[in-house]
């Protein structure tokens, strides 16, 4: 009777350890049935509503496989608020070209995982992206900066990577300060002032041109019209040397984001003068000459040799 009792234990012993052991393997199997959803920066652009542009341009410029992919990769991201501030609307989007918009994409790509806390305090230390031209970024204590915009979301955990969401669309720059200025529709009388101011004992053209770096406080077509210089002709009329003083006024030799400036500082010019930068309701640059200041109508335009902010006056030493 025993040997029967105790043969009975036994076999329970062995139908329960047989039990949890096929209960375990199961459950192992069916984990490694049911792999983890993917979660790549493709998936969180396309599954997040506040990155609906982002998405359109991504599709259109042929990367979410890119972007899908191993990477890993760091994405500086604008959502749809910073595309709309930029004036990037859908139909602007549309209207590039995919090739166009792979060059801007890849201009916020870096080809490694960088979180927050690993960018470069700087200021403005230059970083290589995917699409070959550098951006420039900071990080104090009033957060991470690229080439002066912040960033409003950082370290969105991707498997591929990490995004951080972006204030504006980061646009390469497509030359030299001088090319920047050709290039835009409202800065042609600056463009015939720096040509004018050329021939005379300072190559301005020249200067603006080179290595840099340089910040140019870049006054409008109408600043020049209200500053006394009715049509372009009057600035060919102009003696070159004066030009040559009051541009040079308008150059820092320095790369200074609107991130950098702060309220009362003074700015060092190339002609040896001063400006002095005010953030109040908004944001302004004053010359000594001037009896108001100017208002900074523009921020952040990329330059291959430095960074132009548009203004509404021009400024007087």
């Amino acid at each position: 009777m025993k040997n029967n009792k105790s043969s009975k234990i036994s076999s329970k012993l062995i139908l329960l350890f047989l039990g949890l052991f096929l209960g375990f393997t199961s459950c192992r199997d069916n984990n490694e049935e049911t792999p983890m959803p993917p979660n790549t920066i493709t998936d969180i652009v396309s599954s997040n509503n506040s990155f609906s542009l982002l998405k359109s341009a991504v599709v259109k410029a042929n990367l979410a496989a890119t972007l899908s992919g191993s990477g890993p990769f760091t994405v500086f991201a604008p959502n749809d608020d910073a595309f709309i501030a930029s004036g990037i609307t859908s139909n602007v989007i549309q209207g590039l070209s995919a090739d166009q918009l792979k060059n801007i994409l890849l201009y916020h790509t870096l080809g490694a995982k960088v979180l927050a806390a690993d960018v470069p305090a700087g200021p403005n230390a230059s970083v290589a992206t995917a699409s070959g031209e550098n951006i420039y970024v900071t990080k104090n204590s009033k957060g991470v900066f690229v080439n002066g915009w912040k960033v409003t979301q950082a370290d969105i955990a991707a498997s591929n990577g990490v995004i951080h969401s972006l204030e504006r669309v980061l646009l390469p720059p497509s030359g030299n300060i001088v090319e920047v200025a050709q290039g835009n529709s409202n800065l042609t009388y600056l463009v015939a002032a720096v040509l004018r101011a050329s021939e005379g004992s300072t190559n301005v053209a020249q200067i603006l041109a080179s290595a840099g770096p340089f910040t140019v406080f870049a006054p409008t077509n109408q600043a020049f019209i209200d500053a006394g210089f009715p049509t372009i002709a009057s600035i060919q009329a102009a003696d070159p040397n004066t030009l040559a003083a009051i541009l040079t006024y308008h150059a820092v030799a320095a790369r200074a984001f609107s991130s950098d400036l702060s309220d009362g500082q003074l700015l060092n010019t190339a002609n040896g003068g001063s400006i002095k930068i005010g953030l109040g309701a908004n944001a302004t640059v004053k010359g000594n000459g001037n009896a108001s200041p100017a208002n900074i109508t523009a921020f952040n335009i990329m330059a291959k040799n430095g960074v132009v902010h548009v203004i509404d006056k021009v400024l007087l030493p």
